[in-house]
Parts: C-alpha cells; sequence; structure tokens
C-alpha cells in the first residue's frame, strides 16, 4: 500500500485551559485532493497551522513519508515541500509576477563586481511556472505590479510560486472564497492540474460544491475533534453537513425549522 506523504497521528493541542484539537489522525496520498471541512471554530486552521510550522502539538505527531517531523518553523516545512497559501495569498502588491514567485529568495549575478537581482531570470521563471500551469497573463500585466491582476489570476500567482519551490504538500485556506463563478472554475482546474502531477492537496473550504468538485475525500473536524472521513463518491452534501454540526442539523430537520 502507498505510504502517505503526509500524516497526522492523534494530534491535539491546548491553549491554556482550550483543548483546540483533540487526537485528529489524518492521511494525505501523492496525487490525491483531501478536503478538510469543519464549520468556525471547528480547529481547520489550528490543524493547517501544526501541518505548517506555525504551532507545535501538544500531542501526537506529523509524519512525511513515513518518517516522524519536528518542525520549529514554516521555513522548515517548507524545506520539506510543504507549502501553505492562505486566503490574503501573501502577495506583495506593489510587485511583479517574478518578484512575487521568488519573495525572499531572489536569484542574483555579479554586474560590474557587484551582486544584483536577476530580475530576467525572475521574469522567465514566472512565464514557465504560469504556463505549467495553463495561466494565461498578457506580457505587459506580468511586468506590472500583482496588484493590477484579477483575484483568479493572483490566487494563480500564488500557486505557481508554491509549485516553484517543489510543493509536494500543498494546503490551500479557503481558495475560492474572494472569487466570481469563473474564476472559481480556473482554480478548480488548477487543483486538478496539481492533482495530476502528483501534488497533495489539503484543501480548506467552507464550499462544499468546490469540495465535491475536486475532492477525492473529505475529512470533517466539529469542536477540534475529527467527526469522520469519507470518500467523495461515497457520500452527500447532506451527510458532510450532517457530520459538521452533529445533532442540531438532525433536530433542525425533524423540527423544520429553519
Amino acid at each position: 500500500m502507498t505510504t502517505p506523504i503526509l500524516e497526522t497521528r492523534d494530534i491535539s493541542i491546548r491553549f491554556g485551559g482550550v483543548e483546540a484539537l483533540k487526537r485528529v489522525s489524518l492521511q494525505l496520498y501523492p496525487g490525491e485532493v483531501l478536503a478538510l471541512a469543519g464549520d468556525n471554530g471547528a480547529g481547520k486552521s489550528t490543524l493547517i497551522k501544526i501541518i505548517s510550522g506555525v504551532y507545535h502539538p501538544s500531542e501526537g505527531e506529523l509524519l512525511f513519508n513515513g518518517a516522524p517531523l519536528q518542525m520549529r518553523d514554516p521555513q522548515e516545512a517548507r524545506a520539506h515541500g510543504i507549502e501553505t497559501i492562505y486566503q490574503d495569498l501573501a502577495l506583495a502588491d506593489n510587485l511583479d509576477v517574478g518578484s512575487n514567485i521568488f519573495l525572499g529568495r531572489e536569484p542574483t549575478r555579479r554586474q560590474f563586481g557587484m551582486q544584483v537581482i536577476d530580475r530576467l531570470k525572475m521574469a522567465e521563471v514566472a512565464r514557465e511556472v504560469l504556463d505549467r500551469l495553463d495561466i494565461v497573463i498578457p506580457e505587459h500585466k506580468l511586468r506590472g505590479p500583482v496588484k493590477m491582476l484579477s483575484g483568479g489570476q493572483r490566487q494563480a500567482i500564488a500557486i505557481g510560486r508554491a509549485i516553484y519551490w517543489n510543493a509536494r504538500v500543498l494546503i490551500m485556506d479557503e481558495p475560492t472564497a474572494a472569487l466570481g463563478v469563473p474564476e472559481q472554475r480556473k482554480v478548480t482546474e488548477l487543483i486538478g492540474t496539481l492533482k495530476a502531477q502528483g501534488v497533495a492537496v489539503l484543501l480548506i473550504s467552507h464550499n462544499l460544491h468546490d469540495i465535491f468538485a475536486v475532492a477525492d475525500r473529505i475529512a470533517v473536524l466539529r469542536r477540534g475533534e475529527k467527526a469522520g472521513e469519507r470518500a467523495v463518491r461515497e457520500t452527500s452534501g447532506d451527510e458532510i453537513v450532517h457530520l459538521m454540526v452533529g445533532d442540531t442539523y438532525a433536530d433542525t430537520r425533524e423540527t423544520g425549522a429553519h
């Protein structure tokens, strides 16, 4: 059987007297999209911050390719190939596409005996990365600040940056939340492209339509615990909502309350 690229085993974390996560176990495989669903406060953000090296669990362990993984910070997570794209994308609005792909890791070359940023290489890489993801951005926009681009194009740049730095696990936090329908469709296509290229995707989304369009499996968190896990082809939106909210959903359905 294939070894999971990423695994959480009985992960728990406490903040003071509050147990934010309780013994959460997940497996994520190469070329798979695992959706993480749950209501606000369910623990989704806390879990992805543990996986991305922001938080350290109180109990349990992370495994990467079957080997225990202890990370001091997000830089170490990225060094292992774990990249996270948060809702705000963490793009520098005033810089161009190439500068955003290399943000903090700019290539240099020698010129007149000095080290200068290699902007030509950055521009070439930007075009290569976007071509790989089948993203069309006109040349003049490629050289301009990313704040002039659409939400879908900006999302593509954030994904492209992760792919260029050899992401093997890509965590996507609400990737379509601020997008219109055509751009949501493009991001869905991008996730399919990543999957075909063998990248493992952990998708956090409130949008069940998006989840059912791209995910292979859905893990549901409720109040810091894993409430259930289902293969997409074997479940329904109603069942996932029931797992997310528990008995309150069933009570509402029975009484006809809205």
